[in-house]
């Protein structure tokens, strides 16, 4: 999808080169998050590209979704994990959003008892963190 939009899509793994990181996650719930992750990524950017990185602790597993799409206004930011919020109802007609995706990965990360938080800066973009606990 990134390279249909002339987008790029990039992942960096080297923070956890060598190492074995399994979470104590739902293998469709980790599905769940990052499909919607990056299809939202994807689908709000027009220009630039998406980058994935993974880095770890002992306690925890933190995956970091960036973009350099068209941003979300501050206003809206702590509700846009809510089922059906849509930030711009005609820009989400126009990507074909619901409003369910962002609602459906704070659920699955909180079923694995972990945290989703998001940033953005107009005209930079926007960065989606999850943290989920590691398998001990």
């Amino acid at each position: 999808a990134a390279s249909q939009r002339g987008l790029t899509l990039s992942v960096d793994l080297t923070a956890v080169a060598g190492q074995d990181v399994a979470v104590a996650m739902d293998a469709a719930d980790l599905a769940i998050v990052l499909d919607n992750l990056l299809s939202n990524a994807i689908a709000y950017t027009e220009a630039g590209g998406v980058s994935v990185s993974v880095a770890a602790s002992d306690a925890e597993a933190t995956i970091t979704v960036r973009d350099t799409g068209i941003s979300i206004p501050e206003a809206d930011l702590e509700r846009v994990f809510e089922r059906f919020y849509r930030v711009d109802r005609a820009r989400s007609r126009d990507s074909g959003g619901t409003g369910l995706g962002l609602s459906l990965v704070r659920n699955a990360v909180e079923r694995a008892r972990g945290t989703v938080t998001i940033g953005s800066r107009l005209g930079e973009g926007t960065t989606v963190t999850v943290r989920v606990p590691r398998v001990t």
